[in-house]
């Protein structure tokens, strides 16, 4: 372990306008002269919907974890509408294109892959040595301490120890989008010699990174970083860049497994053919004190089950200025 971390912590968050019609034109293009047949998982439009999530993700650091030094959103070009935010909160936010991190790999872009985007993250020019990674639809809901996301410089880790050993004994398996993130971690384990029966799952939550940690492993497996990057699109090949991060922290023995169940993650689709009250007890439990972290992964479908869940998330990470009180659904 090392020295307790009295380092500045930043966010940084990706983001894209899926909506946008040169968003659309450019992902058709480039779908249209894939050289094989792109994965469901891939090309699913959800991937890139833009539903004003990053509204609440940001107004959640802020109200939960105001600790926060600076917030980068990392973006293809266009930037997202942050006029209703606070003064005090749009000061920490920083803007960083894809060019900017990718670099001397300019010729991959455009990109429409996460995958490739989180590999190159901590490339952010002033990027603190611990930060926190942000999908935009993953919220704060509780008070954060820093010492909830590092502890001695070790990343707190939430997720779950699984064996994915019977994934690997059905191809059939490959062609469930549902499971396409299993493959993403078990290569991400494989590349750190974690065997597929003993890997660690990470859950949907913020991910604690070290800056230097991740600037090793691309140094270390740069043809598997290098082949990451190079995809436009989601590919079964490629490793979770934060899950060979968590093995490499693991096998390093500096890491923290977190063992307390305080995050909740709504999947895409909840609610569809389910109980109306299974539904509203999932959210009534992620409305709980003690649950600090919050991913909704499709909020315009769970909207369309439940009405009213853009104001009850809108209390539930805080509440923004303007908002009006929203006691219940």
């Amino acid at each position: 372990m090392r020295q307790q971390n009295e380092e500045p912590i930043d966010a940084v968050i990706t983001w894209v306008n899926g909506s946008s019609e040169a968003h659309r034109s450019a992902r058709h293009k480039y779908m249209v002269e894939a050289r094989r047949p792109l994965h469901e998982n891939a090309i699913n439009p959800h991937r890139w919907a833009c539903n004003n999530e990053i509204l609440y993700c940001l107004q959640s650091i802020h109200n939960f974890a105001p600790w926060t030094r600076n917030i980068w959103i990392v973006v293809d070009g266009e930037t997202p509408d942050l006029s209703r935010l606070s003064d005090e909160l749009r000061a920490k936010v920083s803007f960083v294109l894809h060019r900017d991190i990718f670099k001397e790999f300019n010729t991959v872009l455009p990109t429409f892959n996460s995958l490739a985007i989180e590999s190159l993250i901590w490339r952010i020019d002033g990027l603190s040595e611990c930060f926190m990674y942000f999908n935009d639809d993953v919220f704060l809901t509780a008070p954060l301490n820093p010492n909830d996301v590092f502890r001695d410089f070790s990343p707190v880790l939430r997720g779950k120890w699984v064996d994915y050993s019977d994934i690997l004994r059905d191809p059939t398996v490959r062609r469930d989008p549902s499971k396409f993130n299993h493959y993403m971690q078990l290569n991400a384990a494989s590349l750190m010699g974690f065997d597929e029966s003993t890997l660690f799952c990470s859950a949907h939550v913020v991910h604690p990174l070290r800056r230097s940690v991740m600037a090793r492993l691309f140094v270390q497996y740069s043809e598997a970083f290098i082949d990451n990057i190079g995809h436009r699109f989601r590919d079964l090949s490629q490793f979770l860049p934060q899950g060979l991060h968590n093995h490499a922290c693991i096998l390093a023995q500096d890491a923290v497994i977190h063992t307390v169940d305080d995050h909740r993650h709504i999947r895409s689709g909840q609610g569809l053919g389910q109980s109306l009250s299974e539904t509203m007890s999932l959210l009534q439990s992620a409305a709980s004190p003690e649950i600090k972290f919050l991913c909704v992964n499709d909020l315009p479908k769970l909207e369309s089950v439940i009405s009213g869940v853009n104001e009850w998330l809108g209390q539930v990470i805080g509440g923004f200025p303007d908002m009006p009180r929203c006691d219940r659904l």
